[in-house]
């Protein structure tokens, strides 16, 4: 039988990484070729255009569209400031004049002679783009941003919540096997990455959270936990842009999970450096991984040495160990029992090679091989 290749998260000790650092619009690029930058370097900066709000001009004056013009005070492109008057009526006696005030700071959008509306924008919001890690730059992108390469140590997550931080890693564990409890998070972690093993609970990560950590990686989670942390239910959305207080990775799934022994080894390893992490996660068509960066420029002479150091296998085979990581079986481990040979149809009724898997506690289910992982023994 041939093999059937299954990927895998990465885990290495020595890799070249890129990252593409892109403004959401056009704007000005503050590196040159060849910058050396760290995680907090602004690399571009622009504005973003402010909330437009309409206001009905012709129904609060009570005028015809076309006549709005003579009742404004104020033209497109003019400055206003939060309750300053807009547009007014004339009546014979002032008392009963009807001042029309606007409801924000910004400018006149626009006037129309056609449906008598005012659009009025708020002022624009300032963007700054930063490095994200501790870089190069290895290319500019003209009015949108740059690519930045660094050698580093590379690890990826299952599942995350928070978006990009940069602070010192801690191993607060003395085993992957061993719970991040309550009394393990200190005050003394403030600001800092703190690794855990197998799993975190949502009392101690809110321990976390009042203690100003920066972010926690740990191999499990209680995906219940999930929607009272976040207030609502994450569903199947990219992740990445939540504002708990930290950044949340998993390394290994939902649940009580220990953290592959190499996983940890190379956190203890990188004990005290400086990480970029991002919490980013889609599990759908495009996959995004949580991630952990841990640049290290002493890497560099290392590069005509071989290819990167790390541990990823592709041939799946009977016995392995497998991650789910689509649904219904979402971040649930199992083992592959069987691989047969013919396509399988499916529920949406595409025919696909599927593995029998069965679960730790002895239940079976048919999986399509795209929707696992291989997990490291």
């Amino acid at each position: 039988m041939g093999h059937a290749y299954t990927p895998g998260l990465r885990v290495t000790e020595r890799t070249l990484i890129r990252k593409k650092r892109i403004l959401p619009i056009q704007g000005n690029i503050l590196v040159n070729l060849g910058d050396k930058v760290n995680s907090d370097t602004i690399i571009a900066r622009t504005e973003l255009p402010g909330k437009v709000h309409t206001v009905n001009v012709v129904n609060l004056l009570s005028i015809a569209p076309e006549d709005i013009n003579h009742y404004m005070l104020k033209k497109v492109g003019d400055k206003i400031e939060k309750n300053e008057a807009i547009a007014e009526s004339k009546p014979i006696i002032k008392w009963f004049k009807t001042v029309i005030k606007s409801s924000i700071k910004g400018s006149v959008e626009n006037v129309s002679e056609i449906t008598g509306q005012v659009l009025l924008r708020e002022e624009p919001q300032p963007l700054e783009l930063k490095a994200y890690i501790d870089s190069e730059v290895v290319q500019v992108i003209e009015k949108e941003g740059a690519i930045v390469e660094t050698y580093c140590s590379f690890i990826q997550g299952i599942f995350g919540i928070g978006g990009e931080i940069n602070a010192i890693i801690q191993v607060v564990v003395k085993s992957p096997e061993q719970e991040l409890t309550v009394d393990l998070i200190l005050p003394e972690h403030k600001d800092k990455i703190i690794v855990g093993g197998s799993y975190v609970s949502s009392i101690a990560l809110k321990k976390a959270i009042e203690l100003g950590v920066k972010g926690i990686v740990v191999g499990g989670f209680d995906d219940k936990d999930l929607k009272s942390l976040l207030g609502y239910d994450l569903g199947v959305a990219i992740t990445g842009t939540e504002k708990i207080g930290l950044t949340l990775i998993l390394t290994e799934g939902f649940g009580r999970i220990n953290m592959a022994q190499k996983t940890f080894e190379l956190f203890c390893s990188k004990q005290g450096k400086k990480a970029s992490i991002s919490g980013a996660t889609q599990i759908r068509a495009g996959v995004i991984r949580p991630e952990i960066i841990i640049s290290d420029p002493s890497l560099r002479s290392q590069r005509d040495s071989g290819a990167e150091e790390g541990w990823e296998r592709g041939a799946l085979k009977e016995g392995d160990q497998i991650r789910i990581i689509r649904e219904p079986y979402f971040g649930k481990l199992a083992r592959v029992k069987a691989l047969p040979n013919e396509l399988t149809k499916i529920e949406t009724e595409s025919p696909v090679r599927v593995l029998s898997a069965e679960f730790p506690d002895g239940k079976i289910a048919i999986i399509p091989r795209a929707n696992v992982e291989l997990l490291e023994e």
